[in-house]
């Protein structure tokens, strides 16, 4: 069986310094308001975890995230416009959990915009559920727009707490 061109073979990999440059064209593409260049790099350099989807030759999207005190931070996960909603977003998300649970992390956090419908579906599919909100999180057009806080539980979680 041979793969079709239009579906090359994913790779999951490690991002760093060179890449930024790629991350942020995927940025600029996918979000109305996106991150800058400079803050990517900060991200970089405070040793946050970068991950990239390469399919082919060509870096489709990436994630980044942080974790501390058994805690993990989804902060970005974006794959360019031309290769959205094929499954990738799906499997960028559970190698990023993986990675995380792997380090022992008993929980993932994330915001999402409240009128981002289908990645807030996204993350309820995989388990993620809804726990709060943050009021005027993100810029949006006409001032600010609210977040969704989503939490992800791995293994087990005292009641108690």
């Amino acid at each position: 069986m041979t793969l079709k061109a239009d579906k090359p073979h994913p790779l999951i990999r490690r991002l760093g310094l060179d890449d930024v440059d790629r991350i942020y064209q995927i940025e600029l593409l996918a979000y109305e308001f996106p991150w800058t260049r400079g803050l990517f790099v900060e991200c970089l350099r405070a040793g946050y975890a970068f991950f990239g989807l390469q399919l082919g030759k060509e870096l489709a999207g990436y994630t980044i995230l942080n974790w501390a005190a058994g805690e993990a931070h989804l902060l970005n996960l974006c794959i360019h416009p031309d290769w959205q909603h094929r499954g990738y977003g799906s499997l960028l998300l559970e190698y990023a959990i993986s990675h995380v649970a792997r380090q022992g992390n008993e929980a993932m956090f994330l915001e999402v915009r409240k009128s981002n419908k289908r990645a807030a579906q996204l993350y309820k599919n995989r388990g993620f559920k809804v726990i709060g909100s943050r009021r005027s999180y993100y810029q949006a057009g006409d001032g600010r727009e609210d977040a969704i806080v989503m939490r992800l539980a791995f293994g087990f979680e005292n009641p108690a707490i």
